[in-house]
């Protein structure tokens, strides 16, 4: 791709908002390329794309990271978790700037090219688990704290072993997810102000007003897995085996895949509380359901 070839390695480091806007510029192409070329099955495809897209930045920024950690004369976890959270955070915008596209094709668009542009990721939508559990009301149950901790762990595992065997090949699991929830977030905002009368961009502020902290706890956790799967898989093998700083950096990317952990448990509890007792959002998905 061109882009990344007409700035300097780190201009997403300095801004999270070129990540952001970078995100949403893939996003949009990787949608519309796939909608021509592959006409009878664009989602996943889009999804493909805009993975494609994206990969040669993120590349250019591992590559960035190893080279200014190769220079430092000594390897600190504090220099290790500075150089990850600049990662952290452009998967962040990146994620944001694709969830915001999905989200806006999903309520601009006619019925029709949305069932057609996004048929995969609204099938996700209409599963008996997020129905169920959106509507259900009532306190916190650990069933369904257990179960979403499960889903969520299965995406973070695969976000970890695909990066560890691909280097960067995280980047699909992550960029699906990011247009799944822009799909979903969507098509409810939008079926609930068609049944409600309601202003659908009010009613896709409240939305995702409710479900972005759950959203970015769990994202980050997948981007920490990403990030500790990529780095075992090239930082740790340049290194010379058995060194200090094999050792550092191998320890520092376990710890990593504790603290993903640690998000995984804190968005699933965060997300099952909103499920069981946020009414506002349990009656917005309601009033998306009955719209049909």
């Amino acid at each position: 791709m061109v882009l990344e070839h007409l700035f300097p390695e780190d201009w997403l480091e300095k801004r999270g908002v070129y990540a952001f806007i970078l995100g949403a510029i893939y996003a949009v192409v990787g949608v519309l390329v796939a909608s021509v070329l592959f006409p009878k099955d664009p989602a996943l495809v889009g999804v493909a794309l805009t993975s494609m897209l994206i990969l040669p930045e993120m590349y250019k920024i591992f590559s960035y990271q190893e080279r200014k950690q190769s220079l430092e004369q000594k390897t600190t976890f504090l220099s290790l978790w500075k150089n990850d959270i600049e990662i952290v955070r452009i998967y962040v915008f990146l994620f944001l700037g694709v969830i915001l596209v999905y989200s806006l094709g999903t309520i601009l668009l006619p019925s029709i090219q949305t069932n057609e542009l996004f048929r995969e990721q609204l099938e996700i939508r209409f599963g008996e688990g997020f129905a169920g559990h959106a509507i259900s009301g009532g306190l916190f149950e650990s069933g369904l704290f257990v179960e979403l901790l499960s889903n969520n762990l299965l995406v973070m595992i695969a976000c970890f072993i695909m990066a560890l065997l691909t280097g960067d090949g995280a980047i699909f699991l992550i960029i699906w997810n990011a247009s799944v929830w822009g799909t979903i977030f969507g098509i409810t905002a939008k079926n609930a102000a068609s049944f409600s009368g309601a202003n659908v961009v009010y009613i896709f502020g409240i939305v995702m007003l409710i479900v972005f902290p759950h959203m970015i706890i769990e994202g980050i956790s997948y981007f920490l897995a990403a990030i500790a799967g990529s780095v075992i898989s090239k930082d740790v093998i340049l290194e010379k085996f058995a060194s200090d700083r094999f050792f550092r950096v191998f320890g520092f990317n376990l710890y990593l895949i504790v603290i993903a952990l640690l998000f995984l448990l804190l968005g699933a509890g965060v997300e099952a509380f909103v499920l069981e007792n946020v009414d506002i959002y349990s009656e917005i998905v309601r009033q998306s359901l009955l719209s049909f």
